[in-house]
């Protein structure tokens, strides 16, 4: 679960006047009510759910880009063009370090992970691991420091066998400020983790990084609809979306002609796909335990599983749905932008333990009403499983503390200067009576829009 994130000098995010980084925390206020909300362990209460608040441009989404940009480094290295995602709002910014550091609860410990790049120059500074204690303390994993070329190991890592390999992958790399450590420690190292259970933590971390803190913006889509094809759900599914109006009763699995599919993709598309079956296909027909193999195909409005057998025997199955007569069928494109979406988010509702999603515009295609009931539907289930949900929305109805508590509203505001802030509802002590919906929107706490003229008026008359 994601316990804090801080970063500095990305996009609009400088830093605070204190020149601390710009933090978002999932950590449990001093609120009292909706404990179910609130995942406790005896050491620390985290949120379950936030929903981050502000006007267009404010900075929102430069928070979930700042998360991804982090996440994508980690699992792929430094993405193109990325030498000009510093702040612009300074000259210097060009020159100095951004920051990224997560703290995350992992395997009933808690861990900070982070880094330090200067973007423009496409070289790393710094890298750290570490894990955090209730007492406040630190127990160092590892840590570089690549401009001075030193690196340090220690903690559960810190065993004989172990140490001496560690030693060598980190000289390797002791002044490179092209790599992070995490990653290549998650590089061919299938033996070493056989080997040494202490390593562990290195796989853990960069797997929880990579699988666990799922990404999502409005332009594309959330799920790859791999949760229906589980028929045991099938009926859960139903209900669910029967209950948010969509009208859907029903659905199927219906075959199509797989030639009919691939006709319809770009030939680089197709040639990626092709090439992608034959190597499963080689590693399938080595594997004993696999009979056969599923590759899931998913644009916004098409959807499609191809599944190969031993024999190289190719068939493809797309979903329909019924309307209430189960003889006749629709498919996932003639439904609306909004069962379309809601469709997407049954991903959150019915994923399992672990996960910690963050949504873009959770509101995007939703009416006001729907926006409301998903979040209520997943707080109610969220008190079952330890998921996190985090969303950026204008959708003034969740502020509502029937709903939400204090601790789970944010807010993204732009300064004049034009770098974003992040701060959250607890920090204005608002009364336990007000009314947060139209304190926010006459703009008590920021994130909104400020208008100014458009053009002089006398222009007009004249």
């Amino acid at each position: 679960m994601l316990i804090r994130f801080n970063v500095k000098n990305f996009l609009s995010f400088s830093e605070r006047e204190d020149g601390k980084s710009e933090e978002f925390s999932m950590i449990a206020g001093k609120v009292r009510s909706k404990k179910e909300h609130i995942y406790e362990d005896g050491k620390i209460k985290l949120l379950k759910f936030a929903a981050v608040y502000g006007a267009n441009a404010a900075g929102k989404s430069n928070l979930v880009k700042a998360l991804d940009f982090m996440r994508r480094i980690v699992v792929s290295g430094l993405p193109e063009r990325h030498t000009d995602n510093y702040c612009k709002v300074t000259a210097k910014s060009k020159e100095r370090e951004s920051y990224f550091e997560l703290e995350i609860l992992l395997n009933e410990k808690y861990y900070a992970y982070g880094f330090e790049v200067i973007l423009n120059q496409s070289r790393f500074i710094s890298e750290w691991l570490v894990e955090l204690t209730s007492d406040n303390k630190e127990k160092l994993i590892f840590c570089r420091d690549i401009d001075k070329g030193t690196y340090e190991l220690g903690g559960e890592v810190k065993v004989k066998g172990l140490i001496e390999k560690l030693n060598v992958y980190a000289e390797d790399i002791q002044e490179d400020g092209s790599v992070l450590f995490l990653s290549i420690m998650n590089q061919n190292k299938k033996t070493l983790y056989q080997q040494f259970e202490q390593a562990a933590v290195f796989q853990d971390v960069y797997m929880w990084i990579r699988n666990n803190l799922d990404i999502n913006y409005p332009d594309r889509p959330i799920s790859d609809y791999s949760y229906m094809v589980d028929t045991e759900k099938v009926e859960k599914i139903c209900r669910i979306t029967a209950a948010f109006g969509t009208g859907i009763t029903d659905f199927q699995m219906v075959e199509v002609p797989v030639e009919k599919v691939l006709g319809h993709l770009p030939k680089r598309i197709q040639e990626d796909l092709l090439s992608d079956i034959e190597k499963k296909t080689v590693e399938m027909k080595t594997d004993i335990d696999v009979d056969g193999l599923g590759i899931i195909m998913r644009s916004y409005r098409d959807f499609f599983i191809l599944n190969i057998d031993k024999e190289e025997n190719i068939t493809c199955k797309t979903i329909k749905f019924s309307h209430g007569k189960k003889n006749v069928l629709f498919e996932l494109s003639e439904e609306s932008d909004g069962t379309v979406r809601l469709l997407d988010l049954l991903e959150v509702l019915l994923s399992g333990k672990g996960k910690t999603y963050v949504i873009d515009e959770l509101d995007r295609c939703l009416h006001p009403s729907l926006t409301y009931k998903f979040v209520e539907t997943f707080l109610e289930l969220a008190s079952e499983k330890n998921i996190q949900l985090i969303v950026t929305t204008h959708e003034s109805r969740l502020l509502d503390f029937d709903l939400l508590r204090r601790d789970e509203i944010w807010f993204v505001n732009k300064r004049k200067s034009g770098e974003s802030d992040i701060y959250s509802l607890e920090e204005y002590n608002a009364r336990f009576d007000q009314k947060i919906d139209k304190a926010y929107l006459e703009g008590r706490y920021g994130g909104v829009p400020v208008f100014n003229t458009v053009f002089p008026i006398s222009e007009v008359l004249e």
